[in-house]
């Protein structure tokens, strides 16, 4: 492996605000140390969320870590070093995870917009033999939200789902393994115009355009409905008699019930066998990958909720 250095580039904010006002390139920052549970992880690419807005606006300011926070959560990268307790991961695995356990608090300092990380080798999973690190880096946060969110749900052998924000970053991967891995009969999902098709050729058995008609009017009614907009109280009036609401995001409907996810590198190693094999596929936002020093512009770009899947930053640096 190639000399680790002291300092690295990265991207660094030292005050709460939009990330057009606070968010820095920097050169120098200090490479992380490496706790004894944990891996260093060289970043080849990184993926935005909607959380690390947030975060940078201190809408978690109470649980969050101290300032100066570099931020990001989604990494794909190679492992430089490990800790004296890691007992799995070794120099030169190919890894890729969402770094932080709990998105809302216990939140690194250092996170995945930068040439290296720290993570905890739970948190992380063996990247998928056939992905690309950018396609690798677009899936941790958003998946492992897919997946816990339908796994409350129970068994879904027969069973249709609703999801709203098919297009999204996480609703391309609820589609995807409500059918593939959870055994839905039937998977509807929200989207605009120019997406049905794109809607369609990820599975999906009705596409419904939300700009033309209201997903709550229609006679059709679903055992599931996965909220990842923010429209719970629409969400609860598409839901069967005694079904289930997922809400990711907003404000929660009874009976509807909210998940946050938690980094699980378990989950990642169940669902990569459904990754090699190609039945489940990452989405790429074809606007990117955003190049390292075009950080700002893809923030801005994840900030219309235009995006399609996961909007990627690579390479890096």
């Amino acid at each position: 492996m190639a000399e680790i250095p002291s300092h690295m580039k990265a991207w660094k904010y030292y005050d709460y605000g939009s990330f057009t006002d606070v968010l820095k390139f920097e050169t120098e920052t200090s490479v992380p140390q490496v706790k004894d549970d944990q891996v260093l992880v060289k970043v080849v690419a990184a993926a935005l969320n909607p959380v690390d807005t947030a975060r940078m606006m201190g809408f978690f300011k109470a649980t969050d870590s101290p300032l100066p926070t570099i931020p990001g959560y989604d990494v794909a990268g190679v492992v430089v070093k490990v800790g004296t307790q890691v007992k799995q991961l070794k120099e030169g695995d190919e890894v890729y995870g969402n770094i932080n356990e709990e998105p809302l608090k216990d939140t690194k300092q250092i996170g995945s917009l930068a040439e290296y990380t720290a993570v905890e080798e739970k948190l992380l999973g063996l990247k998928p033999k056939n992905l690309s690190f950018p396609e690798a880096a677009g899936l941790p946060l958003a998946i492992e939200t897919a997946y816990q969110g339908l796994e409350r749900c129970g068994p879904l052998d027969g069973k249709s789902v609703l999801v709203l924000g098919g297009a999204g970053g996480v609703g391309t991967l609820v589609i995807q393994l409500a059918k593939l891995v959870f055994g839905a009969s039937r998977v509807a999902a929200t989207c605009s115009t120019g997406k049905l098709e794109f809607l369609k050729s990820l599975g999906v058995d009705l596409a419904i355009d939300y700009t033309k008609e209201n997903f709550e009017d229609l006679p059709e009614k679903f055992d599931v409905v996965f909220d990842g907009v923010g429209q719970c109280d629409k969400a609860v009036k598409a839901m069967k008699e005694g079904g289930k609401v997922v809400s990711i995001i907003g404000q929660i409907t009874p009976p509807a019930f909210q998940v946050i996810v938690t980094s699980d590198g378990s989950v990642l190693e169940k669902l990569n066998p459904f990754l090699e094999s190609g039945k489940v596929k990452p989405i790429v936002d074809p606007k990117g990958p955003f190049p390292f020093s075009q950080v700002v512009e893809a923030f801005s770009h994840l900030k219309t909720r235009r995006a399609t899947g996961k909007v990627v930053i690579y390479p890096i640096p």
